[in-house]
């Protein structure tokens, strides 16, 4: 393939999606903390990762636990190559032989977290295990879960010319494309199963192409107001450089944000199916 860098930065909707450990009978979710004190939760790029491979049913890469006594790690096996393992091809690896001789293969396919773009503002939900206990006419404890609906916004990113091939490994190019738009596909219906929920994590916007340069120029650039996107920053970033402004395109799904004719008119904005329709053709056809 191409020395081209794929892009996608996507907004996505989803309610109390990832947890982290809780404390005595309380649940809470993932969070940062920006330098004004305001919190946002987040799904991690582990979790996006887990439920990506699972939906691909890519997570059937052969693993061992390596090292000594109590501090044996799980690792992929070392016989594992990328040509019949594509978790390994896109993600990366470490895989160790034996004392400290260890190979890695860098991610060729990276995720940064998804971070809400609305602010957490401490809800809570008591939960109760009432229906069973009552079946034994028993008293039931409560616990406390946070929740948080909310927009989220992550970015994929892939540097085209290391898909398949891995020191004097290389695989077929009909291969390699294949993996790319199996990975692409499955983004756009991705979903999360957590606490009995199953959490539609398909996007609602979507922006970005493939490029000479590899940098996610969307990263960190989606801002949410009063539930309307702000239109001018991405803009401008399009129109930044050529090779941006040519191969950049914007998918929504129409009537989720409050100015959608702001975000066609101004975006260029087509559906999202079409978003990615165009992208799996333009590796195809030209990568």
């Amino acid at each position: 393939m191409k020395n081209k860098g794929l892009t996608i930065t996507m907004v996505i909707e989803a309610e109390s999606s990832n947890y982290a450990e809780g404390y005595n009978n309380i649940a809470n979710l993932k969070k940062i903390t920006r330098g004004d004190g305001s919190s946002y939760t987040y799904i991690s790029r582990q979790a996006l990762r887990y439920n990506i491979i699972e939906q691909l049913k890519w997570d059937n890469t052969p693993v061992e636990p390596m090292g000594q006594g109590d501090k044996k790690v799980i690792q992929f096996h070392p016989q594992c190559t990328i040509v019949d393992y594509p978790e390994i091809d896109l993600f990366g690896y470490m895989k160790t032989k034996g004392g400290d001789n260890a190979t890695t293969r860098s991610a060729v396919a990276r995720l940064s977290n998804a971070i809400s773009l609305e602010e957490f503002e401490a809800d809570t939900d008591f939960l109760t295990n009432m229906g069973m206990a009552k079946r034994i006419n028993s008293s039931n404890s409560i616990a406390q879960s946070e929740i948080h609906k909310s927009y989220y916004a992550y970015t994929l990113t892939i540097d085209l010319d290391k898909v398949g091939i891995d020191n004097d490994i290389e695989i077929e190019e009909d291969e390699k494309k294949k993996r790319v738009k199996e990975l692409l596909r499955t983004i756009q219906f991705l979903y999360r199963d957590i606490r009995g929920r199953r959490e539609n994590l398909s996007p609602i916007f979507t922006i970005g192409g493939i490029y000479e340069r590899k940098n996610p120029f969307f990263e960190n650039r989606i801002q949410l107001q009063k539930n309307k996107l702000d239109t001018l920053i991405l803009k401008e970033i399009i129109d930044s450089d050529e090779d941006i402004k040519e191969n950049t395109q914007v998918g929504y799904i129409y009537g989720k944000l409050s100015n959608n004719d702001e975000i066609k008119e101004k975006l260029n904005a087509i559906k999202v199916n079409e978003f990615f329709d165009n992208l799996i053709k333009k590796v195809e056809e030209e990568c």
